[in-house]
């Protein structure tokens, strides 16, 4: 479990989920959140989705563990059982997360085959009864993640029994992705452009039930946009556009939570990265490569950034410490530029 006991996070008083980084599959693991914490002191982290069957019945410790840097961060799970559910989101508050979510918004087929992800939005008594079991075991928020439909439902009465369905359980906190997922004939790479998204149904749900905490997500790219967004709606989560574009995160803090600007480069981030990849080196095994291909993008529009990238990725340089890696990348990169 971690060195400290996290039960209760320090960041406890802040507007958690006003600007949260969207959990995605693949991407946000520890590493990927201690970037972006060093980034945002504020938005609220997500992990990826993790199966309550590899939290029972596998590596709780490898699923779980995080470093408590990270809060406030939240744990996303999936599943469809009740008594799984209850049970994971009791070890996850154990662990010290200071939210656990219930992803029903993940259109993939690997996820279809166990009976959750963006399925379950056709049985919202089944999610509701998932979302009491885990309220009734859990002091901290349960929240839900979801579309506005599956495959080509666009009826806006089928979200909003969804929600109130849900909501009647006992959730005070929805976090809505403005596309209908598609759980047949598309990927889930066209899914995130295929169909439209739709904002105005996000804002219709919000409009229908005002004393609920309504976030949302998808194609939100600008502080503009999230400033408009923000105008209507109580968070905004983002995806694609925080990973691959991280240094947007530096400003967040001011731009949306109102902290005074902060001083921090990007070499500082650099740095500290560097530090963290040595000590998960030592302490768990893992490799640098691992970790360093979070911080891809943090380099983008400078000159040199592609051969910066370029010595990070080099496989050749595994054995290296990170700090040699990072001395060598900055050499590349100034010498390109």
């Amino acid at each position: 479990m971690n060195d400290k006991d996290l039960s209760s996070s320090p960041q406890a008083s802040l507007p958690v989920g006003r600007l949260s980084v969207a959990p995605m599959l693949d991407w946000t693991d520890r590493g990927c959140r201690y970037f972006h914490r060093l980034l945002s002191r504020q938005a609220l982290l997500y992990t990826e989705m993790v199966n309550t069957g590899a939290i029972l019945h596998g590596d709780a410790a490898r699923h779980l563990r995080f470093d408590e840097t990270e809060h406030p961060v939240a744990l996303q799970l999936g599943g469809s059982e009740p008594a799984d559910l209850a049970a994971s989101a009791r070890l996850g508050e154990q662990w010290g997360y200071d939210e656990i979510n219930l992803n029903c918004g993940c259109p993939s087929e690997r996820v279809q085959r166990g009976a959750f992800g963006a399925c379950l939005m056709a049985e919202p008594a089944l999610v509701a009864d998932g979302v009491k079991a885990m309220l009734d075991v859990v002091s901290v928020p349960v929240t839900v993640k979801h579309r506005i439909g599956i495959d080509r439902v666009e009826s806006y009465d089928f979200v909003r029994d969804f929600v109130g369905t849900v909501a009647d359980a006992g959730c005070r906190h929805f976090i809505v992705h403005a596309r209908n997922a598609w759980l047949k004939g598309l990927s889930p790479k066209q899914n995130r452009e295929i169909p439209p998204l739709r904002y105005e149904l996000v804002h219709r749900i919000k409009h229908d039930f005002p004393q609920l905490f309504i976030a949302i997500n998808g194609g939100i790219q600008t502080d503009e946009q999230v400033h408009a967004q923000l105008r209507l709606l109580d968070g905004v989560m983002v995806g694609r556009e925080a990973y691959h574009n991280p240094w947007w995160l530096s400003q967040w803090d001011s731009a949306f939570f109102g902290d005074a600007p902060r001083e921090v480069t990007r070499e500082e981030v650099e740095a500290q990265m560097c530090d963290y990849m040595r000590r998960e080196k030592q302490a768990h095994g893992t490799s640098w490569q691992s970790i360093a291909r979070h911080m891809l993008g943090l380099r983008n529009g400078l000159p040199g950034a592609r051969r910066w990238r370029q010595v990070w990725s080099d496989h050749r340089l595994r054995e290296l410490d990170p700090h040699e890696v990072m001395a060598r990348a900055h050499a590349s990169a100034t010498a390109e530029a």
